[in-house]
């Protein structure tokens, strides 16, 4: 009978707050498990580093990098992007807490084979949205493939989880390792071959990622790791079109930027990568895109035999798929005759065919169809910079955007950067200031309660405000007295508003009337404008009759006019209460509360007196349940 060796951690409280429940995946630096956090209550991933990394020579830096995950994605708040909660020791363990995720992985997704373009554009969208708030803080992933790609159950939702291999860029740039971390088949050529690692690495794994997407296969594949690796360093990723009959020359085109071999070819972060990416996907009939990848028309026999070309042919006109046709060999020239023979004028032809076809892919395909995005672009007129552009051979197009530092009119960035190369029949974006955008402050700020003023404000695009509170009698509490910007002003939305918003009127000292007669207490609250509330207690140490304490208590702060509550002592418990004075309803409470039964004599309470005395009379000794005789009048 086979043996089941069952996970020692299963079970196990981890730090007195995590309890293990099951493995969900094993990794190079660490395993994965679902746990319950019980003090919120919730699922968790709990990952946990494996023990032999803490141990020898290296053990000092695996431990940095491990906690370095948490400090580099902990800072990432993207909804593609798996959060971090926490991380932290339990003995010789090392562990951190994220977001548990359930459902399935990207690679799952491409087995089953279902995948239409459309969600494939949709998973890319996400994964290089949530790369780009990475690099936005220099953070390079290193590790994108589809295991790292989870798929939320129900909504399909992609998150890029597992930064553990992420540094920042000033970390990584100065490798001296020689240590490559990463799956080969995603690994950028140079990360092969020298070590380093940058964020155009990210776009690498992402090209591959794409291919992989699009024809359900990886572009090199080989019998190890060192031929893929080769094939990566030596070899350009083929056409897409070569495995896909529906898949045409836009999709070439995006698939061969992303992956080019020299990484100044590449878009130079995920922002570029996914501008790119948008633009692809604009190019696409909505028949390819809905086109499941199971049902695919298969390529044609040329394009299959053009893939180790890697040379797209120019589709006819109104056709959207391309097939790759390879280069045109170069024909041997004419023997020289006086009169060339039948053979002789269709080898000329032929060559005739191959000088127009190289023609036409140097400016389609070749060094001809690229031009360099100029410098001095960017800080002059809109105008000027359009002109620029034309006269390095590109298409200038501009979008508006209002900008508080830039002046109206002049240029704030280019699509792609300055100096970057660039399809000459792909349009340059220009993104061209319209100034500061200003708002109308609106009317009446100045007597609007806090929450109105707020509304008010950002309901004309001014969304910085500063609140203070102030003591004062000008308004009631919650309204704003006084507001840094005057009603109708044309103010930049990015000006912060200061608002003093009133805490009403200043508080009254309530004074201190502990062990006061309750009569005499009264009246000094009443003094100092204070309504008194009385509440009746049995105290064991204070008299009958005597003021225990007050709410709020002597010497703090209460709102003037409002209302003190004296607490006044029965004495000890089984003594009759001080219910001379009171109307025969509030003594009949007091007496009741205490524990007595009550009975009524007199005729006060025809005439509207109130108690005269009691009996027993207040203070004696009495058990609870006896009778109490009220006399009035």
């Amino acid at each position: 009978m086979a043996q089941v060796t069952v996970d020692p951690l299963i079970g196990r409280l981890v730090d007195g707050r995590y309890e293990i429940v099951a493995r969900v995946a094993r990794g190079g630096m660490a395993t994965v498990y679902r746990a319950h956090d019980g003090r919120l209550n919730r699922e968790i991933a709990l990952k946990v580093m494996h023990p032999h990394l803490a141990e020898g020579e290296q053990a000092a830096s695996f431990r940095q990098r491990f906690e370095r995950e948490a400090r580099s994605a902990a800072g990432l708040q993207h909804h593609g992007v798996v959060a971090v909660y926490d991380q932290g020791t339990d003995g010789d363990m090392r562990y951190l807490t994220m977001e548990y995720v359930p459902g399935t992985n990207l690679r799952q997704l491409i087995r089953d084979g279902s995948l239409t373009l459309r969600r494939s554009f949709a998973v890319l969208d996400v994964v290089l949205s949530a790369l780009a708030a990475a690099h936005a803080k220099g953070i390079v992933h290193r590790d994108i493939k589809p295991e790292n790609v989870l798929l939320e159950e129900g909504t399909g939702r992609p998150k890029v989880a597992d930064f553990g291999l992420a540094r920042a860029v000033s970390e990584v740039s100065n490798t001296t390792t020689g240590t490559v971390l990463g799956t080969v088949a995603y690994l950028a050529p140079e990360t092969i071959s020298t070590g380093h690692v940058d964020m155009r690495a990210d776009v690498y794994a992402v090209g591959i990622l794409a291919f992989e997407l699009f024809t359900g296969r990886l572009p090199h594949e080989g019998e190890g790791p060192i031929q893929v690796a080769y094939a990566h360093v030596n070899s350009d990723v083929p056409p897409v079109s070569a495995f896909a009959g529906h898949l045409g020359r836009p999709l070439d085109l995006l698939v061969r930027a992303l992956t080019a071999r020299d990484p100044d070819r590449r878009p130079r972060d995920a922002a570029v990568a996914l501008d790119a990416l948008r633009n692809t996907f604009q190019q696409i009939p909505n028949e390819v895109l809905d086109i499941p990848a199971s049902a695919a028309p298969p390529p044609s026999a040329t394009a299959v035999k053009a893939v180790r070309t890697a040379v797209v042919e120019r589709p006819a006109a109104g056709r959207w798929a391309a097939h790759p046709q390879p280069y045109p060999q170069a024909q041997p020239p004419l023997p020289p005759a006086a009169k060339p023979r039948r053979g002789g004028k269709v080898l000329l032809a032929l060559a005739l065919v191959a000088v127009l076809l190289g023609a036409w892919w140097y400016t389609e395909s070749g060094p001809g169809a690229y031009a360099v995005v100029p410098d001095g672009v960017v800080g002059v007129t809109a105008q000027a910079a359009e002109e620029a552009l034309t006269e390095a051979g590109l298409k200038p197009s501009s979008t508006e955007q209002h900008d508080s530092e830039v002046p109206e009119g002049e240029v704030i960035s280019v699509v792609p950067d300055e100096g970057q190369r660039w399809r000459r029949d792909q349009q340059v974006r220009l993104v061209v200031s319209l100034g500061q955008e200003l708002a109308e402050v609106p009317a009446g700020l100045v007597g609007m309660r806090e929450p109105e003023a707020r509304d008010a404000l950002q309901g004309v695009g001014l969304s910085d405000v500063e609140v203070s509170r102030e003591y004062t009698n000008d308004g009631p509490r919650d309204e704003v007295i006084w507001a840094s910007v005057r009603d109708g002003d044309m103010v930049p939305t990015d000006e912060q508003v200061r608002l003093t918003v009133s805490d009403g009127p200043p508080p009254v000292t309530v004074p201190d009337v502990t062990g006061q007669e309750v009569a005499d207490a009264t009246d000094t609250l009443s003094a100092d404008g204070f309504d008194v509330a009385r509440e009746d207690v049995f105290d064991e140490e204070t008299p009958a009759g005597t003021v225990i304490r007050t709410d709020p208590g002597g010497g703090k702060g209460a709102e003037e006019g409002g209302t003190v509550t004296v607490f006044v002592s029965m004495g000890p418990e089984g003594t009759v209460p001080d219910v001379a004075g009171m109307s025969v309803a509030d003594a009949q409470e007091v007496l009741e509360k205490a524990g007595y039964k009550v009975q009524v004599r007199g005729f006060g309470e025809l005439f509207g007196e109130g108690v005269l005395e009691t009996e027993p009379v207040a203070g004696e000794q009495l058990k609870q349940g006896g009778k109490v005789t009220i006399w009035t009048l």
